[in-house]
C-alpha cells in the first residue's frame, strides 16, 4: 500500500511540476506584482466567506444524506467537512474524502464504510450539479470566435457526460430498489471478463449498496436537492469576488465556465493542493475571455490562495479543537 501512495504522490509531483513549468513560462513578474498592487482586498474577503458557507452547507447535505443512519449534529458534520477538505489540500490522490469519514465516524462512534458510503453519493450530487452547471453555461455564454471548435467539442461532452451521470444514477435507483435483480444482471454483463471480476464486484457492489440508507421523505429529499444548488452557488460567487477584486466585470457564467474547468482539473493526478493543474485550468479559462496573462496569472494565484491557505488554517484548529493528532488523519488517509 505504501509503494502505491508513494508512486501517486511522486506522480503528482511530477504533473504539477510540468503544469507549473507551463505557467512560469508566461509569467512577467513585473506585470503579476503590479496587477497583484491592484487588488481591492474587500472582494477576496468576500470570496473567502463565501468559501466557508460553501462548505458549512455542504455539512448540511450531508446531514439529510445520513440522516436515515444517525441524526447527526451540524457541530460533528462541519468540522470533520472541514478537516476533510484541509486533507485534500495537504495529502495526495484526494485522499481527504476518506480522511473526512474517518473523522466522523470517529467522532460519532458509527462504523467508517458506512459513512463512506455517504460521501460516494454526495460525490455524485456534486458530479451532477456540475454537469447541469456545465450545460447552462455552454448553452447560455459564448466563447470567443477562434475558440468555436473547443465550445462545440465541450457541449458535446457535456451532453454526453449529462447522459452518462442519469445512466449512474438509474442504476444506483435499480440497485436499491431491486438489488438482487439487478445484481445478477451486473453478474451477467461480466460473464465475457475473467471470473474473478464478477467475484469481487458483485459483492463490493452489495456491500456498497447495503450502506446507503437515504431517506426517501419529501423535506428530506428537497434539502438534498436544495443543498447541492445553494452549495454550487457559494462555490461560483468566490469566483466571481475575485474578478470583481480585479476590476474585471464579466457576466456570471463566465464564473461557472471557469469554476467547471477548475472541477475537471482537480480530477487530474497532482500534487497535494491541486497545484499547477489548478492554476494552469484557471489561466487557460481566464485566457479564453481575453484577460491579460500576468493578470490571470495573479487571479489564479489568489482564487487558489482562497480556497487553499484558509481552509488548511481552520482544519488545523479543528484538529486541535477535537483533540485529534496530524499524524492519525495522515495514516488514516494512507491506509484507505
Amino acid at each position: 500500500m505504501k509503494r502505491t501512495f508513494d508512486v501517486k504522490f511522486w506522480l503528482g509531483i511530477g504533473i504539477s511540476v510540468f503544469f507549473m513549468a507551463l505557467l512560469l513560462r508566461k509569467i512577467d513578474f513585473r506585470q503579476l506584482g503590479a496587477a497583484l498592487r491592484m487588488v481591492d482586498y474587500r472582494y477576496i474577503a468576500l470570496a473567502v466567506l463565501f468559501t466557508f458557507i460553501s462548505y458549512f452547507l455542504r455539512a448540511v447535505r450531508w446531514h439529510y444524506l445520513l440522516i436515515s443512519e444517525k441524526s447527526i449534529p451540524l457541530s460533528s458534520l462541519y468540522p470533520a467537512t472541514i478537516i476533510g477538505y484541509m486533507a485534500n489540500n495537504l495529502l495526495p490522490a484526494r485522499l481527504g474524502e476518506f480522511v473526512r469519514a474517518y473523522v466522523l465516524a470517529r467522532r460519532e462512534g458509527m462504523e467508517t464504510p458506512a459513512v463512506f458510503a455517504s460521501l460516494v453519493i454526495d460525490r455524485l450530487f456534486d458530479g451532477f450539479t456540475v454537469l447541469l452547471m456545465l450545460l447552462a453555461t455552454l448553452f447560455t455564454l459564448h466563447l470567443p470566435g477562434n475558440m468555436a471548435d473547443a465550445e462545440t467539442a465541450l457541449r458535446a461532452g457535456g451532453v454526453a457526460m449529462f447522459l452518462l451521470y442519469c445512466g449512474v444514477l438509474v442504476f444506483l435507483y435499480l440497485l436499491k430498489r431491486q438489488t438482487m435483480r439487478t445484481l445478477k444482471l451486473v453478474a451477467w454483463l461480466l460473464k465475457p471478463f475473467p471470473g474473478r471480476v464478477s467475484e469481487r464486484l458483485v459483492p463490493l457492489l452489495g456491500s456498497f449498496i447495503a450502506g446507503i440508507r437515504l431517506s426517501s421523505r419529501g423535506g428530506h429529499v428537497l434539502a438534498l436537492v436544495a443543498s447541492s444548488f445553494f452549495i454550487w452557488m457559494f462555490a461560483v460567487l468566490p469566483v466571481d469576488m475575485t474578478l470583481r477584486g480585479f476590476g474585471i466585470h464579466l457576466p456570471i457564467t463566465a464564473s461557472m465556465f471557469i469554476l467547471v474547468l477548475l472541477v475537471f482539473a482537480v480530477m487530474v493526478p497532482a500534487s497535494p493542493g491541486f497545484i499547477g493543474t489548478y492554476h494552469y485550468a484557471c489561466f487557460k479559462g481566464l485566457s479564453a475571455f481575453g484577460i491579460a496573462d500576468a493578470t490571470s496569472i495573479s487571479i489564479a494565484l489568489i482564487i487558489h490562495g482562497t480556497a487553499f491557505f484558509p481552509v488548511i488554517i481552520a482544519g488545523f484548529y479543528h484538529l486541535w479543537s477535537g483533540g485529534i493528532s496530524l499524524d492519525s488523519v495522515r495514516k488514516a488517509g494512507e491506509a484507505s
